[in-house]
């Protein structure tokens, strides 16, 4: 009985290029999924209070300011808390919070505090991330 070694090895040649065609497969792959991870993972959040209307009673715990909230980065923000010289606030209308916002719209949201007309106030809304949005006002005077 004989036994036929008259198999050819590949050469180099064809070697090499299989190589090249499969690091290049690979490359293609990875980039890919790199690109879905960087579109998934680094939207941005952005929030900002384009309007604060001040609504006036004699009773100054009935007082309520108004704010317009818009949504300007990338993601969905849920709002966690309004903050009125960094000291936290319950927020009246439209719901308690936390409050999503969804990316590209506005909200505004009735908060109740007893402030004095002329007084400055820092008026901040904080996100879920722990990012706080602030702008100044003067109690009375309304923006926008």
């Amino acid at each position: 009985m004989k036994i036929l070694k008259s198999r050819k090895a590949l050469s180099p040649v064809v070697a090499s290029i299989i190589l090249i065609a499969v690091t290049v497969a690979v490359s293609i792959a990875v980039a890919a999924w790199m690109g879905a991870l960087t579109f998934t993972f680094m939207g941005t959040e952005q929030l900002t209070i384009s309007k604060m209307t001040w609504n006036w009673n004699d009773t100054p715990t009935l007082r309520t300011f108004t704010i317009m909230i818009n949504n300007t980065g990338t993601k969905d923000v849920t709002i966690q808390q309004v903050l009125v010289n960094y000291g936290t606030l319950g927020v009246t209308q439209p719901t308690n919070l936390p409050l999503v916002l969804l990316s590209g719209t506005g909200t505004s949201l009735t908060v109740t505090y007893a402030y004095t007309n002329g007084t400055n106030y820092d008026i901040s809304v904080a996100s879920s991330s722990g990012y706080k949005y602030t702008n100044a006002f003067a109690g009375g005077q309304n923006s926008g």
